[in-house]
């Protein structure tokens, strides 16, 4: 599917997309929950958001967590990649488990991602092996979080 293409959303999808985005339940049944919600069966929520992923309406459903909160350790990293390297270079950057939020950006510095990783140890690993990558990068940290609730109405 390219950029340009509509996407087709039922009224369920849209349910979806609406009710999980900042109250997903923390249960031993969410999908079931999700489902009492709207009216709709534990498989059919089950469905459609795996319809909605792979289509790519929904990249990930997960927690955000408090890394420094939990004594890990993050970071916000911009690389300056040749174009014709960028699909690989965006490929091996998404290997680590600690990668997320990693976006395409216009300027010298053109794919920007965040680490969390378990420990300061772990984050000083993972910078070493993007340093021996060879590309020029920008480590910056967080020097003063704001956290600001954002919801897509659809």
């Amino acid at each position: 599917m390219t950029m340009t293409q509509e996407l087709e959303l039922d009224d369920t999808d849209r349910q979806l997309i609406n009710l999980i985005q900042l109250d997903f339940p923390l249960d031993l049944h969410p999908f079931h929950t999700i489902g009492d919600q709207i009216g709709i069966s534990e498989q059919e929520v089950i469905d459609h958001l795996k319809r909605l992923t792979d289509i790519g309406v929904i990249r990930r459903i997960g927690p955000i967590l408090n890394t420094k909160g939990i004594g890990g350790s993050s970071t916000l990293i911009a690389v300056r990649v040749p174009e014709d390297a960028i699909d690989s270079v965006a490929s091996w950057i998404n290997g680590f488990d600690e990668v997320s939020h990693n976006y395409l950006r216009p300027g010298a510095y053109n794919i920007w991602f965040t680490v969390s990783a378990s420990s300061k140890e772990r984050l000083h690993e993972m910078i070493s092996e993007i340093k021996a990558f060879g590309y020029p990068f920008l480590e910056l940290p967080v020097t003063r979080l704001f956290k600001i609730g954002v919801k897509f109405e659809v």
